[in-house]
């Protein structure tokens, strides 16, 4: 069954007229769940681990709560998904090291880096490094910059107010990855956070990798050899698709622990997509050409030259009153010879 078919079939509200995509409706609503931190009676009382939990009761920005077992038997703290859960995430002993890799890794860093850079989707991908595993991290990669080519994200109307995006980065469509070894030690907590509460696999020992968008929601995690490029591209168009799922607990997936108040980080993300740095080049002066009035060019006008006559009109009037005066006089002596 394709994970197209089972997203449909839990995501049944999808009349929704809502366009902002399930990735970014994740981002702004959907508040993570808790994990719970379950303490011996006899080490929540200690003043070293009072002083260590002390921030967490005042201002803790993780999402994790924690309390007293009732257990006279435990002896170990222990790390559930939720208070209602009896998964096991870590077991041992509480000090300042351990609660720190609780509440945060470098991997975890990064993911929330690229969250809040507004990525779409970050598969998260846990390899052992042999060579089979290698070629399968490089098909996903591709996959995904061809998906990431021809995806589209829903239009946005912006006067529609149930699709107002809530304060953080810009609304991007961007498939990310971030590759884990399996056997590193600063990451234990986080493969089996990926992994989920089902534990339909051991990420010590499988392959596999998870899909995380929203507050560090996984969408869900598949072993390296399942996961097909069909599946890869139902898990990024769902995302990316209109959200719905309005309501959490109707969507598939469970949270990871990030320590990270959202609240404030959102807020404060950049609204445009960053630049690398040393990027971006000194911008050249702007130089603005002295202004010349355009020389205005002179009318000539050219007239045809008139010839001027041989004689004016006085002067032929006069002679020809003079040739009229000498035919009078010598007409009549004509006339008597």
């Amino acid at each position: 069954m394709r994970l197209a078919t089972l997203i449909i079939a839990i995501c049944t509200s999808g009349a929704c007229a809502c366009t902002i995509p399930v990735f970014r409706f994740a981002l702004d609503r959907w508040e993570a769940d808790k994990f719970h931190l379950v303490m011996p009676a006899a080490v929540s009382q200690t003043p070293e681990v009072q002083d260590l939990l002390r921030p967490l009761r005042a201002n803790g920005k993780a999402n994790l709560d924690f309390s007293t077992s009732k257990d006279p038997a435990q002896q170990d703290t222990i790390l559930r998904y939720s208070k209602e859960s009896d998964k096991q995430v870590w077991a041992g002993k509480l000090d300042a090291a351990t609660l720190s890799a609780v509440l945060d890794s470098p991997a975890r860093k990064k993911l929330v880096q690229l969250l809040l850079a507004g990525d779409s989707v970050i598969w998260v991908i846990a390899d052992s490094g042999s060579a089979v595993d290698v070629l399968e991290v490089e098909r996903i990669e591709k996959r995904l910059k061809f998906l990431e080519q021809v995806a589209s994200l829903p239009i946005q109307d912006p006067n529609d107010p149930d699709s107002q995006l809530g304060p953080g980065p810009p609304l991007r469509l961007k498939f990310s990855t971030l590759r884990l070894r399996r056997d590193d030690p600063a990451e234990a907590m986080l493969l089996h956070m990926l992994a989920g509460p089902r534990g339909t696999f051991d990420p010590t020992t499988t392959s596999f990798a998870g899909a995380v968008f929203g507050r560090g929601r996984v969408l869900g995690a598949w072993p390296l050899d399942i996961l097909d490029d069909a599946s890869l591209e139902d898990a990024c168009m769902f995302l990316v698709g209109r959200c719905g799922c309005r309501l959490k607990n109707e969507s598939p997936g469970w949270d990871i622990l990030l320590n990270l108040e959202w609240e404030k980080a959102l807020p404060a993300a950049p609204t445009s997509a960053a630049q690398p740095a040393g990027s971006e080049a000194a911008s050249p002066p702007t130089i603005i050409p002295e202004f010349k009035p355009l020389a205005v060019p002179e009318l000539v006008t050219i007239l045809p030259e008139i010839e001027k006559p041989a004689e004016s009109l006085k002067g032929r009037l006069i002679a020809g009153l003079a040739a009229g005066l000498a035919l009078l006089v010598l007409l009549p002596r004509w006339l008597r010879k």
